[in-house]
């Protein structure tokens, strides 16, 4: 039998010949990640991988590496910097219009960061709660007075997440096939720079716009708050508050909508599980299921990517300054080493402290209210609709390898 060992350079066959690692890799199953990046954490190795423009990047795979890099300010999250390995063609984009604060570092990050973080604590998300479960409501009400088979995707997960992010920032409903159309634009991995930078512009001169019509007749939104209470003080001016408004609006619902459909077709693959939500009613357990199906789908597919500033050793690993390093989140979320299910489903394993939402100065604002959306989402798919299956068998579901966010681009679904 073939075996295999990992090292720096790559992998090495047991006969000796290598084989260069080119990342990303494509995957076998659609719930797990590719079994090459796998097999180097299971290896206990750190790879040298090659990425689409040429730059080879250290690849980290174990939950405490990507803890380091996620965490050590010697990691750059800049990607103007020379070197960056920017994940493809279309994250330039995100250089060519106003940074967010993804792209940041400290002390600008620290500082745009402050302004915003009581809008997102706990607290507020689950002030939010019942809003939340009234939009739900209302989707599920018009799926289910709707023709079968559906649209999981179109008929709940994007009208969820949209309108939810739209009524906190206070950006309107009625333009939501245009926030959809530009952040399809800005994802789509096969895209050019031009193209994404073009659509990330259009969003940033539109959220501009808003912004000075909130500052002038400001309302109970996200936007409105901002600006009086910073954007009149001069401490963020109107174009990064619409680049803060762009990165809410379109990580805050492309993430949460492909982590409600994918999260539903994996419950329909796992039926005890989904079961156990319907016939409960339990807090705990529904918290549980939401923190596991978070590591083990995590749906950023192409690691988090950094460029060291200075030599960084990585748990004896050493990274030279102006080496690029990707911290491949939706494999360490799956280290044994951490997490006891590994490569399953368990959701009776309290899944806490994953890396879904990142790690260190850049993990997700809206992580609390993701999760309350979420929650609210798996309870009432599985209380109300407890014949749910899906209507095509899933070698007809396309995949969104094509994107940077993980998911399905449709789910017809039937009840």
């Amino acid at each position: 039998m073939t075996t295999a060992r990992s090292t720096p350079t790559g992998t090495v066959l047991s006969g000796g010949t290598p084989v260069p690692l080119h990342y990303p890799m494509a995957r076998q199953c659609p719930y797990a990640p590719p079994e090459e990046v796998t097999r180097v954490r299971a290896a206990g190795t750190v790879a040298r991988v090659t990425i689409w423009n040429g730059v080879r990047p250290w690849l980290f795979t174990r939950y405490e590496d990507a803890r380091v890099v996620l965490s050590d300010p010697r990691f750059s999250a800049d990607k103007s910097r020379p070197g960056y390995p920017l994940s493809s063609a279309v994250a330039l984009a995100e250089t060519a219009v106003t940074p967010t604060l993804l792209i940041m570092d400290n002390p600008e990050h620290a500082h745009y960061r402050r302004l915003v973080l009581s809008e997102f604590t706990v607290k507020r998300a689950e002030s939010l709660r019942p809003a939340v479960r009234s939009v739900v409501d209302r989707c599920l009400d018009r799926m289910l007075q709707g023709p079968a088979p559906a649209d999981l995707v179109g008929e709940l997960a994007l009208p969820v997440a949209l309108s939810v992010i739209c009524e906190l920032l206070g950006v309107p409903f009625e333009d939501r096939e245009l926030f959809r159309s530009l952040t399809h634009t800005m994802n789509a991995i096969g895209g050019t720079t031009q193209t994404a930078a073009a659509a990330r512009q259009e969003l940033q001169d539109y959220l501009e716009s808003l912004v000075a019509v909130r500052e002038r007749d400001p309302r109970q939104d996200f936007i409105s708050r901002i600006a009086v209470k910073h954007l009149r003080t001069g401490a963020i001016d109107r174009e990064r508050l619409a680049a803060m408004a762009l990165l809410l609006l379109t990580a805050g619902h492309d993430t949460t909508a492909n982590m409600i459909s994918l999260g539903v077709l994996t419950l329909l693959r796992h039926p005890g599980h989904l079961a156990a939500l319907r016939e409960g009613d339990d807090p705990e357990l529904l918290r549980d299921t939401v923190e596991e199906m978070l590591r083990y789908l995590t749906i950023v597919q192409r690691g988090i990517r950094r460029i060291a500033v200075e030599d960084v050793d990585v748990n004896g690993h050493l990274v030279r300054a102006g080496e690029g390093v990707i911290a491949a989140i939706n494999v360490a979320n799956r280290d044994p080493g951490r997490f006891g299910a590994g490569e399953d489903f368990d959701p009776t394993q309290r899944a806490h402290g994953h890396l879904a939402f990142g790690y260190g100065p850049h993990q997700c604002l809206g992580q609390s209210l993701a999760r309350v959306e979420l929650q609210e989402v798996y309870a009432a798919v599985a209380r109300r609709m407890p014949t749910l299956r899906t209507a095509v068998p899933d070698e007809q579901l396309r995949f969104k390898d094509d994107m940077a966010v993980y998911g399905v681009h449709e789910l017809p679904v039937t009840w």
